[in-house]
């Protein structure tokens, strides 16, 4: 089922906001942005973490990354420092061939990955980079395996909206069926208020269409 909703929602270009509405508007990494605009990006979700200002164990699990997977990096008492830059970009999505990167905190060479156009979505820039020790303090075992169950194998769907995590637990038929729903709705509230003239809230609060014939 996993891959049938990836495909459908690449073939169709299902925007973060309608997946976000499927999910009963829930589902956004918030503050996350995408550095460079007109990306859509889908896959299963690759996930790894930086931890105590070290970003040893993102390079080491990043050697195994699947192809077309979206790698989802986390950052724990890193500060502000960025667990990757323009190194990592490039062999993740032109070496790896993953889908896209996304980085729950700051990344570097952030001119260079604008120049490349790299799909990299994060919270914000800084030139300062965490280092690469081995003996890092790293999180708790419980954070590390609640992290890893939730997030690894759930789908993320990057756009210029940010970014939004389907959860293992929506990976359905009836998920399925509510992302086609929602892009008919779409196409019903956009005719109303181009071809008919509605108002926005005759159709969206009123729905007016469902009266009639």
């Amino acid at each position: 089922m996993k891959n049938q909703l990836i495909r459908y929602i690449e073939k169709n270009k299902v925007s973060t906001t309608e997946v976000a509405d499927c999910l009963g508007k829930t589902g956004c990494l918030q503050g996350i942005k995408a550095v460079n605009r007109g990306h859509f990006c889908v896959g299963e979700v690759f996930y790894t973490y930086a931890s105590g200002g070290s970003s040893w164990k993102v390079h080491e699990d990043i050697q195994t990354i699947p192809e077309k997977a979206v790698l989802l990096i986390d950052t724990f008492d890193c500060g502000d420092r960025a667990p990757i830059g323009e190194l990592v970009s490039k062999f993740v999505l032109l070496y790896q061939q993953a889908a896209a990167i996304v980085v729950n905190g700051s990344i570097r060479d952030a001119r260079n990955i604008i120049k490349e156009n790299y799909s990299v979505w994060c919270r914000g820039f800084n030139p300062e980079g965490c280092f690469h020790t081995k003996d890092f303090p790293d999180i708790s075992e419980e954070i590390r395996r609640e992290k890893v169950d939730r997030l690894n194998g759930a789908i993320a769907v990057c756009d210029d909206g940010g970014v939004v995590i389907i959860p293992k637990e929506f990976h359905t038929k009836e998920f399925l069926n509510s992302l086609e729903q929602i892009e008919e709705q779409e196409d019903i509230w956009f005719d109303c208020i181009d071809r008919k003239k509605w108002t926005t809230f005759e159709t969206v609060c009123l729905k007016k269409y469902l009266c009639e014939g």
